[in-house]
């Protein structure tokens, strides 16, 4: 820095950049299209401010896309106004506590921000102690390592419902029906079935003498 300042001395801190001098004829060197090309929307006064995402009028990309996700789907990615957030722990985090654990130690021990965003008590690590451990929300394997250290756990809110599947389940196809031409069929062999049976006469045995009344003369 010079030893005076002065109007001749101040520069700025940064190199500044030349603007570019547009529309002031073909010696210019930004002569005819002034860099913007021929025709089209970009070389149109205003192109610079279409919005982001324009795709000149086609169908843009996040509405040819899926809408099953996003901020209108609860069980889908929290997105929006369903948006969550929770202050993860893992179980190792848990080891340096002895007796009982709250989002108020945690915060004490400079594990979490604030006690006014949900805990979540997650499984990676090892855990030894026997805690008693509150929080908002735990895993299935955060669960199993506290309890199987002797420890317990606490619901801050109660312990949420299970979810129902999402799958569900398929019914069984019924078998398929006898055609009517089989069951017609079947009809008209029992018809003659009966129709034989009745039709077939039982034939005196050869030793039974005649009656008395049929002697010849």
């Amino acid at each position: 820095m010079p030893d005076k300042l002065n109007l001749s001395s101040i520069k700025p801190a940064a190199a500044r950049k030349t603007r570019k001098r547009v529309g002031r004829g073909m010696g210019s060197g930004k002569g005819r299209y002034s860099g913007r090309g021929i025709k089209g929307q970009k070389a149109r006064s205003g192109s610079n401010k279409m919005r982001p995402g324009f795709e000149g009028g086609q169908m843009p990309i996040y509405m040819r896309l899926g809408k099953q996700r996003g901020s209108t789907s609860k069980d889908a990615m929290p997105v929006g106004p369903h948006r969550t957030r929770v202050q993860a722990l893992n179980v190792r985090d848990l080891e340096r506590f002895d007796g009982d654990v709250t989002p108020d130690t945690l915060k004490e021990a400079g594990l979490i921000r604030s006690t006014r965003i949900d805990v979540k008590i997650l499984g990676h690590g090892e855990l030894t102690k026997k805690l008693a451990v509150s929080a908002h929300l735990f895993s299935a394997s955060a669960r199993e390592k506290i309890e199987k250290a002797g420890g317990s756990i606490t619901w801050i809110r109660g312990e949420p419902a299970a979810k129902p599947p999402k799958r569900r389940e398929r019914k069984a196809v019924p078998p398929p029906e006898k055609p009517e031409v089989e069951e017609q069929t079947a009809e008209a062999e029992e018809v003659e079935e009966q129709t034989a049976e009745a039709e077939e006469v039982e034939e005196p045995p050869a030793d039974e003498a005649p009656p008395e009344g049929d002697d010849e003369s």
